[in-house]
């Protein structure tokens, strides 16, 4: 049966602007890196599509290698949008992305022209779309000329192909130089993707900086460290889960001082009526240069529980401070 969007899905969700533009996000948005591949039901990913819909998540983001296999994500979510949210198209705002390995060869990873723009159209292919709302070049490549990959993002939005342009995983000083070269094509760059979390806090070494002095917004990902900021790993290892797999998380990251500090941190949270997921999320979103957080969710409870934040409390300086001391005294660098 097809999806009919719930009459009150934009009543409780919040929305920031992004940058100086005019685009509205969601405070949380949707990523389809881990569980939106293959390897997971689809029609678990369709419920958990519909839901975030009918919560008003109107951002869903995606990359060209997304899965596993690589691919997948978007030729699933392609699936399911048209047979959902084809009707609700002006309503979503899609993004996409290119940079790491996706075919064999020397076109088919980071920042050339030829792969940046081969990909879209494979991307678009996947998943039904004439165009997205964001394109990202997905990391910085050190070894072609920034004019190149910028000069690709441009001619994918005049292409008509994607509205915006968005860059992720870039060094400040090259954010700096990409948005330079973006105003002198009249390029709509848009946002910047990074991963931020209590765990990972490089961005604030000057990432959010230089995406304030561009006039871009800042959307995070990872906010949760993978899964390591929830209650999934305060008694340790559970047997199903993504560090037990070894999925880009492995067992030596949860030494006993980063135990000791998920234990703390989740005490916190418990103080402040909220689990540590919660507090994590909103601990992000804490600073207002970060327009959104992307969050993961292989079952609509997840989803639920983590839309939830939007009900937290602010943090009080002393709350602050203790997250910084906490973090320091587990050995996480603060910038």
């Amino acid at each position: 049966m097809v999806h009919i969007a719930s009459d009150d899905r934009y009543d409780s969700m919040q929305y920031q602007r992004c940058g100086r533009s005019g685009v509205l996000l969601p405070k949380v948005s949707l990523g389809l890196w881990h569980n939106f591949g293959d390897t997971h039901p689809l029609g678990t990913q369709r419920a958990v599509l519909r839901r975030a819909v009918d919560l008003g998540v109107t951002h869903i983001d995606l990359a060209n290698n997304y899965g596993p296999p690589p691919g997948s994500a978007e030729a699933n979510f392609g699936t399911v949008f048209a047979q959902d949210f084809r009707p609700y198209r002006d309503e979503l705002f899609i993004a996409t992305k290119a940079g790491y390995l996706m075919w064999p060869g020397p076109y088919g990873e980071w920042g050339s022209r030829k792969y940046l723009l081969a990909s879209l159209d494979q991307s678009l292919s996947r998943m039904g779309l004439d165009h997205v709302d964001v394109f990202y070049s997905h990391r910085f490549d050190p070894d072609t000329p920034l004019e190149e990959t910028m000069g690709a993002l441009d001619s994918a939005v005049r292409q008509g192909k994607a509205l915006y342009a968005g860059l992720s995983n870039y060094p400040p000083e090259a954010i700096d130089e990409a948005a330079a070269i973006l105003t002198e094509l009249r390029t709509p760059y848009l946002i910047n993707q990074h991963p931020y979390s209590m765990l990972q806090r490089g961005v604030e070494g000057g990432v959010l900086e230089s995406s304030a002095r561009a006039g871009v917004g800042v959307i995070a990902f990872s906010p949760l460290a993978q899964g390591q900021l929830t209650d999934r790993y305060l008694h340790g290892v559970p047997a199903d889960s993504r560090m037990a797999l070894g999925h880009f998380l492995t067992r030596d990251a949860l030494t006993e001082e980063r135990l000791t500090l998920l234990r703390a941190l989740n005490k916190l949270a418990e103080g402040r009526g909220q689990t540590l997921a919660q507090m994590a999320l909103a601990w992000v979103l804490r600073d207002p240069r970060v327009v959104s957080v992307l969050i993961g969710a292989s079952s609509v409870t997840q989803l639920e529980q983590n839309v939830a934040v939007l009900d937290s409390p602010g943090f009080t300086d002393a709350e602050l401070a203790e997250i910084d001391r906490l973090s320091v005294e587990a050995g996480v660098d603060l910038p």
